[in-house]
């Protein structure tokens, strides 16, 4: 968390193989998946199957039900129809959304659309979820269920979940801070201090 400009976004990016670090060392699960270099040959297949991405916008696709835009990303990874629509079923219970299962993106409201999103992200049971700024169009209080939600889920899906945010109010929801200050990472340390 941050001032704009500060390289969270582009911080998740990297973590995300969406853009290559400029040096360093990424592991994911216990493989190493850059090491100064992209050490896994196929990055799509690695966003598919082990990244969920939730961004501030939701980019449901507009012509497609809120069941299949969540059961797209299993199918694209192979999975069969049948079993991944099933999933995406189960997430939308999960998430109190199993009402909206057939309707279209643009019928829902804002806290739904995300939620779908949310549920997206965990099609494929990613171990890792990046977030960028992903309750900046909510109001204070779908802002705190929209991480209440995050967090409930990463604990029964045994997921990390890595958010970048200007949204004060949903810090006291994560387990650890860090800020990024001049290029530089800092963990939060209890009363307010700053620890490099």
């Amino acid at each position: 968390m941050n001032m704009s400009g500060a390289g969270k976004s582009t911080l998740l990016k990297c973590l995300g193989a969406v853009i290559e670090p400029t040096q360093g060392r990424m592991t994911l699960g216990g493989e190493v998946i850059y090491d100064n270099e992209w050490k896994i040959p196929d990055l799509r297949a690695l966003r598919r199957d082990r990244i969920g991405f939730i961004f501030q916008a939701p980019y449901l696709i507009p012509f497609l039900d809120v069941t299949d835009n969540i059961a797209l990303l299993p199918m694209l990874a192979g999975r069969p129809n049948g079993e991944a629509r099933t999933r995406s079923l189960e997430l939308l219970r999960a998430l109190d959304v199993a009402h909206r299962a057939k309707a279209q993106p643009s019928e829902l409201s804002g806290g739904e659309q995300q939620r779908v999103s949310i549920a997206r992200a965990l099609a494929n049971r990613p171990p890792v979820i990046l977030a960028d700024e992903p309750t900046a169009p909510l109001d204070s209080e779908r802002a705190l269920a929209v991480m209440r939600i995050l967090n409930q889920m990463a604990s029964q899906y045994q997921t990390a979940i890595i958010v970048v945010t200007h949204d004060e109010k949903i810090i006291p929801t994560f387990k650890r801070i860090y800020h990024i200050r001049d290029g530089r990472t800092f963990e939060e340390a209890g009363e307010g201090r700053s620890l490099e």
